[in-house]
């Protein structure tokens, strides 16, 4: 009777410990994926300024080339 108790002390410790890992293995790839949606976000803040930036510089462009052609 007292071996089956023992048994079950250790499967219940076992148990205990391959949760933890899991959970813990969890929230890594909880928080990696957390990062990579905060870079995805960071990459198209970047991408929309530097569209805006080469849009500003485009109409720049034939704002001079429309006064090089009135004189």
């Amino acid at each position: 009777m007292w071996v089956l108790a023992v048994i079950s002390v250790m499967a219940v410790g076992a148990i205990a410990v391959i949760t933890d890992a899991r959970n813990e293995s969890k929230r890594i790839d909880v928080n990696k994926l957390t990062k990579e949606i905060e870079l995805e976000k960071l990459r198209l803040e970047n991408y929309d300024k530097e569209t805006e930036k080469m849009r500003l510089e485009l109409e720049h462009s034939k704002q001079l080339l429309l006064e090089h052609k009135q004189k």
